[in-house]
């Protein structure tokens, strides 16, 4: 009775075991297969990152501008010129010489004016800011600018701005600038937005600025509209 039994049992179950044994065969191919399409999707994944090696890019241009620009003196067209970041030029300005410290310009069109704004003046200016290139961009991502189209002062208007209201690099060429004048201003990030992310702006960003001065006023003074 018992050896029946037993026997009984074991050939009940025998086909059982056989399903088991045929579905877990099943499992570990389907795992197989989908292990080699994940790899293949991955192989095959030709996505490119945006700001690659970022950080490292935007110290090396900015190192390279140091290394060539004329650190004396008030920009001249055909030249780059080092300006010192406008708050480094009292009793500690020699603490303050790395590449960092400064902003690059290079003069695209020298205006009629004698003198420049000072921290506490309101400006109108026309600009145009954007980034180093990267991946998608040739010539560097537009970030902001304050025309449409193209550019041209006889028909863009320009946006009125405090001179103490923007990045300090912005705010030290602004402080260098005279009428009329066109500049290309590079910023390092020590001048910008520093090390973290500012909207679509990644972090140790160089800004690239094209900036003209339109014209100013001193506290107190009345900004008209501009016609």
């Amino acid at each position: 009775m018992n050896i029946f039994n037993q026997t009984h049992s074991h050939s009940n179950n025998l086909p059982f075991r056989e399903v088991a044994r045929g579905l877990g065969k099943c499992f570990l191919a389907l795992l197989a297969f989908c292990s080699l399409f994940l790899v293949s999707c991955k192989e095959s994944d030709d996505s490119v990152e945006e700001f690659a090696n970022w950080q490292e890019t935007n110290e090396a241009y900015v190192n390279n501008l140091y290394s060539r620009a004329v650190k004396t003196g008030e920009p001249v067209k055909g030249s780059l010129t080092a300006i010192k970041k406008w708050s480094y030029n009292g009793e500690n300005s020699d603490l303050h010489n790395g590449a960092g410290d400064y902003i690059y310009v290079e003069v695209l069109n020298e205006g009629d004016g004698t003198i420049s704004p000072i921290y506490t003046d309101t400006v109108r200016v026309h600009y145009q800011g954007r980034l180093l290139p990267s991946a998608s961009y040739a010539n560097g991502y537009v970030f902001d600018q304050s025309w449409t189209g193209e550019y041209d002062v006889t028909t863009n208007v320009p946006s009125k701005i405090a001179v103490s209201g923007v990045v300090d690099g912005f705010t030290t060429a602004l402080q260098h600038m005279r009428k009329g004048d066109r500049w290309k201003v590079y910023i390092p990030y020590q001048l910008g937005y520093g090390e973290s992310a500012n909207s679509s702006i990644p972090g140790y960003s160089t800004l690239v600025f094209d900036i003209t001065l339109n014209n100013f006023w001193h506290v107190g003074e009345t900004v008209p509209g501009f016609h």
